[in-house]
């Protein structure tokens, strides 16, 4: 591996034995510079330098290496070498090994623009950013180092307008584009032409020993043509073949890729565009279905990104006369009294046409061609020329002549015709008044109980008009004793009979006695000659029955609030409620299961009788009863509502029973359970945080107590030597609140010894629970019981007379056990 030695200058070692080196040398120095010595071996007494000497390497007898000219990095940047020693007849004795000259750039050259000038154009409105010039500057010193490293920069850009850039150049690669005021800006009416002075400096303009050029840019601004073209008129179901060219869009700039963008969802679009930027129209087009189309024209470039704002395209659609006038129905239907007076309007009859509007392709024309019956005379009627008004002619109508005319009437516009059918009907006039058949109809008793929509009584008035027109119909309306609209009447469309009949509640105690006055009468009016009068009226009286009602509440639900922590016999509330007849009313309470609340049952008030608790019952609801005096005893019965607001009367609590606590034993680490605490009461009262606190100082040497958060604490061991047993650990949590509730508890926290991260048994047993030792030597001692219990028998079978001198013994031993 060659090994680097610094040159000239440079701290390091300068002699040595051969072997290959590399030489690192800045080039411009001075010449005859000493490089390094090489020393020699025996028999060797001289050196050999060969390889790309060019004239200035040099080495002497004593192995000194040096140059004798000042190295150039652009003429040769490397300089390959070998160097072998010699004896004295000339024979190499070692080498030749490589010696390579790397000559170190120096900043030397300066930068020079390719070209002294430029000359480009540029189109208002184009992108900001994207380079519509490139500046180009070479510099022959080293790439890889700072001194060929080249920035280029814009110094004047003439004229500026409010010291305002419109154009930009990448300081790296010369890329010359506008900045986004130049795109809104530049406009060749303002300013045809701009001129830029450029520089490029080496040594990334860094330092002040950098070099320079500098090269002008003329820059004429060229009229933008992305441009929304002129509206566009195509007339409509043109014959000539398809597509054909309507519009164009170009952008300003070549390579440009073209797309139309529908602003509407249509079932067909009938246009499309061209690499070149050609809008065609794809098939002939129809006003009626379509009268103008406006939509997008969008270019982009090769990468999909859009150019410049889409341009909108507006076609109107020209209409032409290729719709006939369409009837409005089959048949157009008039009525016409038979009075009616020469020149009154009958009606107005109307076609339609297609075509656009106020134009001579959709100007109708009306004309009657025919009329049937034509008695008692032809051209009864007629129809003015272009509002279609239909009027009477000639005479007033008789229906005894004929009662119904059948007109034809032709529609045209200026290239086609349609008739149309119009029916007039003669009516008969309302000459004739409702008579009553009785002016009286007596008197009604009901009871005020009587349900809403009951029919009360039937009445009839006939009118001579013609059935079954506005002149024949009756209507009947109560024009006198029914102020609050406790009644309505019905006509029977066929019989022209009126159902009298209940409309609202009936009250004895408001209104017993009704007198009604009745008027019946036409939808149609009168003819001038005719005048109602008391034909056309009748009464009757309705007489109402008391009936006995339950007491009616002011009100269905009564509410209440209050805090719950009242003092017992506060009043609540109260409630009210009235008998119709005027009986006495007694008060009770229903479905007061807490036994909370008491009511007056004469006046309605509500106390409370015992502590309330809003943590059991938020909003407490009771039925109060409200029950006759006498009478049926009739009931009726509300709701009462009490709602309790908080105060601070809960201490806190953990969330749930924490059981079976352990840390395993021996600790290794500092062990630690998080717990959580809550309150009954609202937050508002109880404060946003809980403090959490040892239940006593002798704790803190073994405990230690820590807040997470709001609701939320740690309890940690302070060290790791604890005992395997049971530990009771004590705390305190308050609420924070007004007044201060605080709770104490105490958590059990077993150390024991455990298997697979689980507690393999109590450290210290709990009461009535044995240990393992225990229980083991429980068996032990019952089958040692049980093993005398045998012997005892065994031996009183032997011999009976010492059963119990020797079983009394081994019993008390046993149990002693």
């Amino acid at each position: 591996m060659n090994s680097r030695v610094p040159g000239y200058g440079e701290e390091g070692k300068f002699s040595g034995y051969l072997k290959p080196m590399v030489f690192s040398i800045y080039e411009g120095q001075e010449p005859n510079q000493f490089i390094f010595q090489f020393k020699s071996r025996p028999p060797a007494v001289n050196f050999r330098l060969t390889g790309d000497i060019d004239g200035i390497f040099k080495i002497e007898p004593d192995g000194f290496l040096y140059y004798t000219k000042a190295l150039d990095r652009e003429t040769r940047a490397v300089h390959h070498l070998q160097v072998a020693s010699l004896d004295a007849q000339g024979v190499t004795v070692e080498g030749p090994v490589s010696i390579t000259i790397e000559v170190k750039d120096i900043n030397d050259n300066r930068p020079v623009f390719l070209k002294s000038k430029y000359e480009v154009s540029v189109r208002q409105n184009s992108r900001p950013g994207k380079p519509f010039l490139y500046v180009n500057a070479t510099d022959l010193d080293d790439p890889a180092t700072p001194n060929g490293q080249l920035v280029y920069q814009i110094l004047i850009q003439l004229p500026q307008v409010n010291k305002v850039m419109y154009f930009q150049i990448n300081n790296k690669t010369g890329a010359i584009s506008l900045t986004p005021e130049g795109s809104q800006e530049l406009d060749p009416v303002k300013n045809p032409s701009y001129n830029l002075l450029i520089s490029v400096m080496d040594m990334e303009g860094q330092s002040e020993n950098s070099f320079s050029d500098t090269t002008s840019v003329d820059i004429l601004v060229k009229e933008n043509i992305w441009k929304t073209p002129e509206p566009v008129k195509i007339e409509e179901n043109s014959t000539e073949p398809h597509p054909i060219k309507i519009t164009q869009v170009r952008w300003n700039e070549p390579g440009a890729q073209y797309s139309l963008v529908q602003l509407e969802k249509l079932p067909r679009f009938p246009f499309s565009i061209d690499h070149e930027g050609d809008i065609y129209v794809t098939q002939p087009l129809d006003r009626e279905e379509k009268d103008s189309y406006v939509f997008n024209a969008v270019a982009k470039d090769e990468h999909g990104n859009r150019l410049a704002s889409p341009l909108k395209i507006s076609v109107e659609v020209i209409d032409i006369n290729d719709n006939p006038p369409t009837c409005t129905s089959l048949k157009t239907v008039f009525e016409v009294q038979e009075n009616e007076k020469i020149g009154s309007s009958i009606g107005t009859f109307i076609a339609h046409d297609m075509d656009k509007e106020n134009t001579a392709s959709s100007l109708l024309r009306y004309t009657i061609v025919d009329q049937i019956p034509k008695s008692p005379k032809d051209g009864l009627f007629l129809v003015q020329t272009y509002t279609g008004v239909f009027q009477l002619a000639q005479q007033s109508l008789k229906k005894q002549d004929a009662p119904q005319y059948n007109i034809t009437v032709e529609v045209s516009d200026k290239d086609f015709k349609t008739l149309c059918l119009v029916q007039i009907n003669v009516i008969d006039i309302n000459d004739q008044i409702p008579i009553f058949e009785k002016s009286n109809y007596g008197n009604l008793t009901l009871a005020e109980d009587t349900v809403v929509g009951s029919t009360i009584l039937t009445i009839q008035a006939t009118d001579n008009d013609e059935p079954f027109t506005g002149s024949s119909k009756i209507l009947y309306r109560i024009i006198e004793g029914d102020i609050e609209g406790q009644l309505e009447i019905d006509t029977d469309p066929l019989t022209n009979a009126g159902y009298v009949k209940i409309k609202k509640p009936l009250d004895f105690e408001t209104i017993p006695i009704f007198n009604i006055m009745v008027k019946a009468e036409n939808p149609e009016p009168l003819v001038s000659t005719s005048k109602y009068n008391s034909s056309s009226l009748a009464t009757f009286k309705l007489m109402v029955t008391d009936v006995n009602e339950p007491p009616i509440f002011s009100q269905q639900v009564f509410q209440a609030k209050i805090q719950e922590n009242a003092t017992i016999g506060t009043k609540l509330g109260n409630v009210t409620a009235k008998d119709p007849e005027g009986l006495g009313i007694r008060y009770s309470l229903r479905n007061d299961w807490r036994g909370w609340l008491r009511i007056d049952p004469v006046t309605g008030e509500i106390f409370s009788v015992a502590k309330l608790d809003r943590e059991t019952e938020n909003v407490y609801r009771v039925q109060v009863v409200a029950s006759e005096i006498g009478g049926s005893s009739l009931q009726s019965m509300a709701n009462f509502h009490l709602t309790l607001t908080d105060v601070n009367d809960n201490a806190p609590r953990l969330v749930k029973e924490y059981i079976g606590l352990f840390i395993c034993h021996p600790l290794h680490a500092l062990g630690s359970f998080v717990l959580e605490a809550t309150d009954a009461d609202q937050q508002s009262f109880r404060g946003p945080q809980f403090g959490f606190s040892l239940g006593s100082d002798s704790l803190q040497k073994d405990w230690d107590i820590s807040k997470i958060n709001g609701t939320h604490f740690r309890l940690s061991t302070r060290h790791t030597n604890f005992e395997e047993r049971v530990y009771e650990v004590s705390m305190r949590i308050n609420d924070g609140g007004k007044p201060l509730m605080e709770r104490q508890i105490s958590l059990p926290i077993t150390f024991c010894k455990c298997v697979d991260g689980s507690c393999f048994r109590p450290a210290d047993h709990q009461s009535g629970m044995p240990t393992v030792g225990m229980a083991v030597g429980i068996i032990l001692t019952t089958l040692l019981v049980i093993g005398i219990i045998l012997a005892v028998v065994f031996i009183r079978l032997k011999n009976k007379d010492k059963v119990t001198e020797i079983a009394q013994p081994s019993e008390v031993r046993a149990l002693n056990k």
